[in-house]
């Protein structure tokens, strides 16, 4: 084959191109361009040779297989058998295992006959998806669906509308199509009176554009279940008037049909939440609602259209308390903040709480819909273990649930443990900044909603925690999060939790993205293992640096992480370029919970900042833990 393409003797970048695209060979343009550089503009086929090598030559790979290869040419089955028991953790790897991998992998066919192995063929193995560090068994939904909605983390997003910032940003229908095809199941939607009594979508009192009510739910209904069937929470921001609400609960039964869940699942008067797998292709509104589930059911069947209902609310406002989530605050000018820090004067004293009683208008029409997800002021952990109902949820903003979280951590667990708890940005991050999730995932919250529209490590840890369990949006808590007496506090770790001890070999780099900022293939890389966890689980190491090396960098450091709380550890991996003493540049990531890890030598596949593959960029690992 390579023969037949030097038919003329020599052949150009072009064509160097497409001859290893045939042959199988995985490359980033870059550094073909780079290895590439005949004076002429074309090479004979020993230069290419030499290219073919530079690439699909992997000497550690090589290493490998002649320490199990008794000739260094070839792997007998039987050696094949020992590598995958030995190294790759196949426990029951036998002679039937070890012939589907060859007839898989082996492109020699005499070799293949003989049931044996050739290096190209175990470079092919070692290069499949078979040697991913990720676990096929977790790319499918494999946790037990059956428990109560409360019992799961909840991919959730916050101001799904927008796509970038806060203030005068666009809001765009992309939104809920991008979010939805990430996995989300629980997506923000703000509405406000709109023109011509049809309800439209924005942040209010900014100047992001209008989207209007109606064809956000259209979108929500083609993209509602093409990556995940259990249930979709629709969370209403809602400000309009009971006129405008009627309009949106028209809308929400006609476009959404039989998809909207429009009164209890079953018979008899449930005394706790459904499944996700009851819920199946279900979309659910979660708003306020006048009365009880109790009523909403014995009223079933009759006509509420025209019917407002009332009910008081009672608004605190203090100093350090947030604002509602839907008003932005904007930030101070600096000036301001300037001419305040020269002064130094002593603090005011706080503020005692202001109540004010606010009269909240329903339209019983959408009031009717809110079945298993009521939105209900939180007051404070005691109010709600004495009166909230196992349908009433609590939306808490991040500033006061993270104070919340540092004094009464198992508080806050036996709190998630009963009821579904959702958690927002600050009104404060105008540019739709994220806080870290990890804090809240620790004391249990079901809907820790970020902002998905803005790329950086929040989003890449939700996205890296979110691909377990088949991607579908919903992980099963661990057991200690879940019952009603647990002692959990994930500031303090006690108790009979399953310490691991996780060892990583980093042996090498292949193909890693070239830096934007060097002007050849060339970087200087580093990367970064970072664990992210209980705050006692918190850490991060890394790597030497390897001067001029983006194409195959070595490293072969051992890294060791004693892990408290495993089921709530995510691992990361952070590729950087060394730009100076003082700065790197990031130039891909890879971020997987501890529980999805594969043992044995895997590789690691890298992402951009936006979340694409950065095919072939990856890492090359030897993965341990007991």
């Amino acid at each position: 084959m390579e023969k037949d393409e030097f038919r003329t003797g020599k052949i150009n970048l072009d064509k160097t191109l497409k001859l290893l695209i045939k042959l199988n060979i995985p490359f980033d343009y870059v550094h073909v361009k780079y290895v590439f550089k005949p004076k002429t503009g074309t090479i004979t086929i020993e230069e290419f040779r030499a290219i073919y090598r530079t690439l699909a030559h992997r000497t550690e790979i090589h290493e490998l297989f002649c320490s199990y290869s008794p000739n260094r040419k070839i792997l007998p089955e039987i050696n094949l058998i020992e590598f995958l028991r030995k190294e790759q953790f196949v426990i029951d790897a036998a002679e039937a295992i070890a012939s589907e991998l060859i007839a898989k992998y082996e492109p020699i066919e005499e070799v293949q006959r003989k049931k044996q192995m050739s290096f190209e063929g175990f470079l092919r193995y070692m290069n499949s998806k078979d040697c991913l560090i990720y676990k096929r068994e977790h790319t499918i939904v494999y946790q037990n669906m059956s428990h109560p909605l409360r019992d799961y983390f909840i991919s959730s997003s916050h101001n799904t509308y927008l796509i970038s910032d806060q203030l005068i940003g666009p809001s765009h229908l992309w939104g809920y199509s991008s979010a939805l095809m990430k996995g989300c199941r629980c997506l923000e939607i703000d509405c406000w009176d709109g023109p011509q009594n049809d309800p439209i979508v924005y942040h209010g009192h900014t100047l992001t554009s209008k989207i209007t009510f109606r064809t956000v739910i259209e979108v929500i209904d083609k993209y509602a279940f093409v990556v995940s069937d259990y249930p979709l929470v629709l969370s209403l921001e809602n400000h309009c008037s009971p006129k405008q609400q009627e309009v949106m609960a028209d809308y929400l039964e006609t476009i959404l049909g039989d998809k909207l869940l429009t009164t209890i699942i079953g018979d008899t008067f449930p005394t706790d939440l459904p499944s996700p797998e009851a819920l199946k292709f279900k979309i659910l509104v979660k708003n306020k609602k006048v009365g009880t589930l109790e009523e909403t059911v014995l009223r079933r069947g009759l006509d509420s259209h025209g019917e407002i209902g009332e009910f008081v609310e009672e608004v605190e406002q203090s100093e350090d308390d947030e604002a509602d989530e839907s008003t932005p605050v904007l930030p101070k000018s600096p000036q301001l903040k300037r001419r305040n820090a020269v002064k130094r004067s002593p603090p005011p004293p706080r503020k005692k709480r202001k109540v004010k009683i606010k009269k909240v208008k329903l339209a019983m029409e959408l009031s009717e819909l809110v079945i298993y997800t009521k939105a209900e002021k939180f007051k404070s952990f005691e109010h709600s273990r004495a009166n909230q109902k196992f349908y009433e949820m609590n939306s808490i903003g991040e500033t006061k649930a993270r104070k919340l979280a540092k004094q009464t951590a198992n508080e806050f667990v036996l709190h998630t443990a009963k009821f579904i708890t959702r958690i927002y940005p600050k009104g404060t991050r105008a540019t739709s900044s994220n806080y870290n999730p990890q804090e809240f995932w620790n004391v249990g919250c079901q809907m820790v909603a970020l902002n998905f529209q803005t790329p950086g490590l929040q989003m890449e840890l939700q996205n890296g925690k979110f691909m377990d369990n088949g991607c579908c949006g919903y992980l099963l808590k661990p057991e200690f999060m879940r019952g009603s007496t647990t002692q959990f506090n994930p500031y303090n770790v006690t108790g009979n939790h399953n310490p691991v001890t996780l060892s990583i070999r980093l042996i090498s780099g292949y193909q890693l993205p070239p830096s934007n900022l060097s002007r050849t293939n060339k970087a200087d890389p580093l990367v970064q293992i970072e664990i992210h966890g209980v705050p006692e689980d918190q850490v991060k190491q890394q790597t030497c640096v390897i001067k001029s090396n983006a194409l195959c960098p070595r490293w072969n450091e051992t890294f060791t992480f004693n892990i408290q709380v495993p089921e709530l550890a995510l691992v990361r991996f952070s590729v950087e370029d060394q730009i100076s003493l003082a700065a790197n540049e990031f130039l891909g990531q890879y971020t997987l919970p501890l529980m999805c890890m594969n043992k044995g030598y895997r590789h690691v596949p890298l992402f951009s900042k936006l979340g694409d593959r950065l095919d072939p960029a990856s890492l090359f690992v030897y993965i341990w833990y007991y």
